[in-house]
């Protein structure tokens, strides 16, 4: 009985709340001119909610929703990632604006097409709440006291009935407190999976658990955009050194220099410049561990080689505009050299049978570096995204997002965990839009501890 009474006040989401929350979603002002995202939302949430599915493959949804054909190529096609893309952005501002005052949320995480569904806040009902609501519907029972007449009588059976009322009060306060206990649990286990996406998926947790799930911080370092424009006017291409002790400035403030040409440098160089797509990438990393205190955010101007020496460090950017990249040359494989022509090159210094010595980006193609390996002293992980182009290195970043390329990539390597390595992306782009890209050339090292 007392169970029966209690059990409704479990903070779960019922599959009623979560059909009620998507149709106010269904027909807000994000989503109720696109046919297209509230069918993907649909079907999603279809095959979670109802069918109980735990992963949804891209290919799937891409023959389901967008008529694609069997078995159809998802690198050479990412219609199903843009649209997702979109589809978490439109559901990330229902919630911002129409739906602030909603108390429960529903996410598609980055790297899952999996919707997850929780509470803003805990709903929990205060325990005496629970006691008088049990007590009100508590059966009247005999307590075993002889029915006699007189007033003695019938105060022993009035004190006998409160002590026994407050045994079952008693009993209701300690049942009160489990269940808050397991409410609280509960609560903290969706919104830990709700804040820690990465935790929920292999491949993800296979490769970010080396950043976000050890003793060290993580420091995620953009590149320098304005150091990178003040080579191109120079015409000169500066080092790791050179940038660190911002002897650079010296050596341009002594040449002979048209005074426009000094003024442009000047400015830009007075100016910090991100680029926005790096910015995305990094917040879209930041995202994997919204709960984390750990992982912090630079521009490769403020960074210093303290840092670099003590944490994880995640580097973006090629190595002209992010100088840090040079402090790991020497252990790359596939390094793309600094230099302040428009046109990049990505070396492989040991070319295996089939691959090329270098790679250069014709047009419309741009390629990625990435490189995923230990310290040399140990302390601690470097990542490494070193694009050609600033939609090559969102491209890479995109790739290390998504569960379901690096799963692909595990299989390729017969692998259950990602080892450390070094991986060559090839990326197809219109109009400074990433389109497509592919695995070009990798190499693993799975010795390296």
């Amino acid at each position: 009985m007392i169970a029966a009474s209690t059990a409704a006040y479990v903070v779960e989401p019922s599959q009623r709340e979560c059909e009620e929350l998507l149709e106010r979603l269904d027909k807000s002002p994000q989503l109720r001119r696109s046919a297209r995202l509230r069918e993907l939302l649909c079907y999603v949430t279809n095959r979670s909610m109802k069918e109980g599915c735990k992963r949804i493959l891209e290919q799937e949804i891409g023959v389901k929703v967008f008529g694609r054909p069997e078995g159809y190529d998802t690198n050479v096609d990412n219609i199903v990632r843009t649209n997702v893309t979109e589809l978490r952005k439109r559901i990330h501002s229902y919630f911002e604006a129409d739906g602030q005052g909603e108390s429960l949320i529903v996410e598609i995480p980055r790297g899952s097409y999996v919707p997850v569904f929780f509470h803003r806040a805990s709903e929990l009902v205060l325990p005496n709440a629970i006691a008088e609501s049990a007590l009100s519907h508590w059966p009247e029972r005999e307590l075993g006291i002889s029915q006699v007449h007189g007033g003695a009588a019938l105060v022993s059976r009035y004190v006998a009935g409160r002590l026994f009322a407050g045994r079952i009060v008693g009993g209701l306060l300690v049942l009160a407190l489990a269940f808050s206990t397991f409410l609280l649990w509960r609560e903290n286990r969706s919104l830990h999976r709700a804040l820690s996406p990465w935790r929920n998926s292999p491949a993800l947790e296979s490769l970010w658990s080396g950043f976000l799930d050890n003793e060290r911080d993580t420091d995620v370092v953009l590149e320098d955009s304005s150091f990178l424009l003040v080579q191109n006017l120079d015409r000169r291409t500066f080092f790791l050194n050179d940038y660190m002790q911002r002897t650079f400035i010296g050596e341009i403030g002594r040449q002979q220099l048209d005074p426009a040409m000094r003024e442009n440098l000047d400015l830009v160089w007075g100016k910090k410049l991100d680029r926005a797509s790096d910015v995305e990438l990094a917040v879209n990393i930041l995202a994997l561990d919204r709960a984390s205190k750990d992982v912090h955010l630079y521009n490769a101007r403020d960074y210093s080689s303290a840092p670099l020496a003590r944490n994880n460090v995640i580097l973006l950017g090629n190595p002209t505009a992010n100088p840090w990249d040079q402090a790991f040359e020497d252990r790359l494989n596939f390094r793309e050299t600094p230099n302040n022509s428009q046109m990049s090159v990505v070396t492989n210094n040991a070319p295996a049978a089939g691959e090329q010595g270098t790679y250069v980006s014709p047009q419309e193609t741009s390629y990625c570096a990435i490189a995923y390996l230990p310290k040399a002293d140990h302390s601690g992980n470097i990542l490494l995204i070193q694009g050609t182009t600033s939609e090559a290195t969102k491209a890479g970043g995109d790739f290390l997002l998504s569960e379901e390329r690096l799963s692909d990539f595990e299989n390729r390597l017969h692998s259950n965990k990602i080892p450390y390595f070094e991986l060559l992306l090839k990326v197809s782009h219109v109009s400074a839009m990433p389109i497509t890209s592919s695995i070009e050339t990798y190499r693993v090292y799975p010795n390296l501890k």
